[in-house]
């Protein structure tokens, strides 16, 4: 905070304009000698401070706090940037004069347009908005869709009192006109590039109606967030996918099913590893550590042409199914736990009368609830972010996960940066829910401490 107030003085003093927040970022030399030297002595003010008796610590503390917070906004910046970038409207990201960090939203106008109204129709049991084109001889209206953008264009006939007419929305642009500034909306955009506008402001030519020439026009904007990307996200979305809540199925299912068959079956292989003693445990051991050296490129083509034997290509089992069949990096990590944990333990399982499942079950499982966890968390986070398996495997709209889905809706809108910033935020949401409400367990894990919760 006093580097920044010192640095702002510093603008003041050399006359210069202070617009980090309102375009490009740009210091001159004199500027950047100057935070080197505020940075410089504030390095001497922390080490004089800790030379004091009084304060023998705090600059540790201090210097620690700062990093921490540096850190902060150093990693916290991609995921600020996102969210700023996902309500921004298009024309923020083409700027010539620098970044626009604060957003800008276009004023908008509802008005009642006679020549092109607008009403609200059943469309394939959805509501959509739609443009009433003409009235045919038996009394139906044909309509054509403009909203939402998956269906725009497509024509269907409707009953008259099926539809309800709303107004439209349309932009507020500034112009000149008889020596003063205007505000208006546009009622009509011409095929000459031209705009039909009617005069808002001032109040003493409300109403009037204008042509303006292309270029003559600015849009009338004022901070503010598009909400509106996240529900055009949507609605570009295909037809039979639901509005992505298809994409969200897909993907919980293999989230929820990886997790269930990586815990299951690495915490019972690990179990047979580490308890069980029979011929050649070691060596199937060790060979199955040593399947962690193979690429995954090498069993992709196999394991392809097994599936597609299968007939399972085109659907989700690829990708959920070997799960059930026991990763060697997490059998090594749970068989690591159950090393730790005493034989007494099951000694005195087995004196009580507990079978091998029983004691698996009931005893050493919720021992080694940390690797669990973690592991667990992995898990989701692999299976949500999953890309490459769907890729391989799966080709219907209607099959694929959210990882995919934001792929394909890169390759169709990729232009749209605000929109697909928005499907980006959509997408990491849950995960980001899960490190804050999972992040004890995580930690635990990581730290790989402790029998029983201690």
């Amino acid at each position: 905070i006093v580097l920044g107030f010192l640095t702002y003085l510093w603008h003041l003093a050399l006359n210069e304009p202070f617009d980090i927040l309102k375009g490009a970022a740009t210091f001159s030399p004199w500027t950047l000698i100057a935070l080197a030297a505020l940075a410089v002595g504030a390095v001497m003010a922390m080490v004089a401070a800790e030379r004091a008796a009084r304060s023998r610590g705090l600059a540790v503390k201090i210097a620690t706090t700062l990093t921490l917070l540096v850190g902060c906004v150093v990693f916290g910046f991609p995921f600020l940037w996102l969210l700023l970038t996902s309500v921004k409207e298009e024309r923020d990201f083409s700027m010539t004069e620098g970044i626009q960090w604060i957003p800008l939203v276009q004023e908008q106008h509802r008005f009642v347009d006679p020549e092109r109204p607008l009403a609200e129709a059943p469309y394939r049991g959805r509501t959509v908005r739609a443009r009433i084109e003409e009235r045919l001889p038996d009394g139906r209206l044909l309509m054509e869709v403009e909203r939402p953008f998956g269906l725009l264009g497509r024509r269907f006939e409707v009953e008259p009192n099926q539809i309800r007419e709303i107004p439209r929305d349309a932009p507020v642009i500034a112009t000149e006109h008889q020596g003063q500034t205007v505000q208006g909306f546009v009622r009509r955009e011409l095929d000459s590039g031209a705009r039909r506008m009617e005069i808002l402001r001032p109040e003493s030519l409300k109403g009037t109606v204008i042509e303006v020439k292309p270029g003559d026009d600015v849009p009338v904007r004022n901070p503010g967030i598009r909400w509106q990307n996240y529900t055009e996200v949507l609605e570009y979305l295909p037809e039979d996918v639901n509005f992505g809540l298809r994409y969200l199925q897909n993907t919980m299912v293999l989230v929820i099913l990886s997790m269930i068959g990586t815990i299951f079956s690495c915490s019972f292989v690990a179990y047979g590893f580490s308890r069980l003693k029979f011929p050649g445990r070691d060596t199937l051991f060790m060979v199955m550590l040593a399947t962690m050296m193979l690429p995954g490129a090498v069993t992709m083509l196999p394991s392809f042409l097994i599936f597609r034997n299968l007939g399972w290509i085109d659907t989700l089992l690829p990708v959920w199914v070997p799960t059930f069949f026991a990763g060697a990096f997490n059998v090594f990590l749970i068989n690591q736990f159950f090393k730790t944990i005493p034989m007494e333990l099951e000694d005195a399982a087995k004196i009580d009368g507990c079978s091998y499942i029983r004691t698996f079950w009931q005893v050493m499982l919720p021992l080694i609830k940390p690797a669990l966890a973690a592991i667990s968390i992995w898990t989701f986070m692999g299976a949500w972010n999953n890309f490459m398996g769907p890729l391989i495997y799966i080709s219907s709209p209607e099959n694929m996960p959210l990882a995919y889905a934001v792929q394909l809706f890169n390759s169709e809108r990729g232009g749209s940066f605000g929109l697909m910033m928005a499907f980006g935020v959509m997408a990491s949401l849950p995960v980001l829910a899960l490190f804050f409400i999972a992040q004890r367990w995580f930690i635990e894990g990581v730290q790989l401490s402790g029998l029983g919760g201690r």
